[in-house]
């Protein structure tokens, strides 16, 4: 048997949810988010929107950042692209392009701004937050470091067009960014922010949410060897619809939500949005958290999506500072812990804690007080692979030895050689080897996800 790849690594995230990783996008877990029965309770969404994004795979949160807030963000995006609002000429000038793919982003509208103070006081606003703990039902999340989005009319230098000629309505068409074959699909979490009004006529996100709800129905009606991408279907029978925003409105979108990007056809019109989103922690995919420090330190563009690219005129990191944080910001970059200490209250007035409570102050500590034990992660994380194998196929002896093993080492005596993480797992080439190909084998669940193709990962994400 070959030697694990460290490139097939799970981690164990910083929750007591448990959740697995390899890249901090796409996620294992014991149950499905739409199946996920919540053990908080909900801090901003109701009952209703809690059903509803079960149900149909979305939900809005309204005014999830101050409208105000929203319209700055709208005017730093003009000004970071050097283009005036007031003149429609000027969204169609002439700039230089690096590469064809600076020119595709150019067409979808993207604004290579990921590290300004506006852009990070979104991230560490409280509601935001909270709205992504109702959905993960965990506390301990890192936020995406992401772009910003101004798409003018689809026309001239940003006709769409330019990008797929075959493209006759100039609508990003429906798609996942999760790989649909999987005999269990990863969850990911995607999410933007409005900074305008929206509107049928400058276009933007639009999704087929019943779809998302009979998707395991759908599913057993399709050829075998269907775009697990990009679905085929009925529109009379499986509506498209376009959620109406409103400046600073939070949509969050399940990774299983069919979605598209409608074409701006307005005159003047132009459509904005901020992307985020939030996800389980992975404190100890030391690589990833130190790689994320170091963009926001520096202004660097992060490396997560070869369509990061930076601005080609002037390197927002020649622009401004960086970007101050809060305390929960500082968590969700992973500058610091969710297990450290919590700084002192501003004045000793809080009610003391219940002595049941679980402690506010230490999840993670030097003695590793607050988090779960070796044992009980161990447990865990074989748990959540066995099951993830039954789910996908119902898995052979090899599986089910497989999910012992995840669940049973701790590393060895050499963490570096073993590749140890959180929850004890080693998740090395032999299983990416014997997952890769077909989409109904029991550890297809396993293996992390192959890169899509340019077509897909020039779209605009929503």
């Amino acid at each position: 048997m070959s030697v694990p790849s460290r490139r097939a690594q799970l981690f164990r995230a910083a929750t007591d949810r448990p959740y697995f990783s390899s890249d901090g996008e796409s996620y294992l877990a014991q149950h499905t988010l739409r199946e996920l029965a919540k053990s908080r309770p909900l801090r901003v969404l109701s009952e209703e929107d809690f059903a509803h994004w079960q149900t149909y795979g979305y939900v809005v949160v309204r005014e999830a950042v101050p409208a105000g807030h929203a319209r700055r963000m709208l005017d730093f995006a003009w000004q970071f692209q050097g283009l005036d609002p007031r003149d429609p000429d000027s969204w169609f000038a002439d700039r230089p392009f690096r590469s064809e793919l600076d020119r595709q982003l150019h067409v979808y509208g993207f604004v290579e701004a990921y590290h300004h103070q506006l852009l990070w006081d979104s991230r560490q606003h409280e509601r935001v937050y909270d709205a992504f703990v109702d959905v993960w039902d965990c506390e301990e999340l890192w936020v995406t470091l992401d772009r910003l989005n101004l798409n003018p009319p689809n026309r001239g230098n940003r006709d769409r067009a330019l990008v797929d000629p075959a493209d006759r309505d100039g609508d990003l068409p429906l798609h996942w960014d999760i790989d649909t074959g999987l005999g269990v699909p990863p969850q990911r979490v995607q999410g933007i922010i409005a900074l305008n009004e929206t509107s049928a006529e400058t276009g933007g996100f639009h999704c087929n949410p019943e779809l998302f709800r009979r998707f395991e129905a759908w599913k057993l009606g399709q050829p075998a060897h269907r775009d697990p991408y990009r679905p085929t279907v009925d529109r009379a029978e499986l509506p498209v619809v376009r959620p109406e925003l409103h400046p600073g409105d939070l949509l969050i979108w399940n990774g299983l939500l069919a979605h598209g990007v409608a074409r701006n056809r307005s005159e003047r019109g132009v459509r904005a949005v901020q992307y985020l989103s939030m996800m389980p922690a992975l404190e100890e995919h030391e690589r990833l958290r130190t790689a994320r420090i170091d963009s926001w330190r520096h202004l660097r563009t992060p490396h997560w999506n070869r369509t990061l690219v930076g601005d080609p005129v002037l390197h927002e990191s020649r622009r401004y500072p960086t970007a101050r944080l809060t305390d929960l910001g500082a968590r969700l970059l992973g500058l610091a812990s969710w297990y450290d200490p919590a700084p002192p209250p501003p004045a000793p007035t809080a009610a003391p804690p219940r002595p049941d409570a679980p402690s506010p102050l230490v999840r993670h500590g030097g003695s590793g007080a607050g988090r779960p034990d070796a044992e009980q992660e161990a447990t865990e994380g074989g748990a959540v692979v066995q099951d993830c194998l039954a789910r996908a196929g119902g898995g052979d002896q090899a599986g089910a030895a497989e999910g012992r093993r995840v669940g049973g080492d701790r590393g060895g005596a050499d963490p570096q050689a073993a590749g140890e993480f959180a929850g004890g797992a080693v998740l090395g080439q032999q299983v990416q080897q014997l997952g890769a190909g077909r989409a109904d084998h029991p550890r297809q669940c396993l293996r992390p996800l192959a890169a899509r193709g340019p077509e897909r990962e020039a779209g605009p994400a929503g």
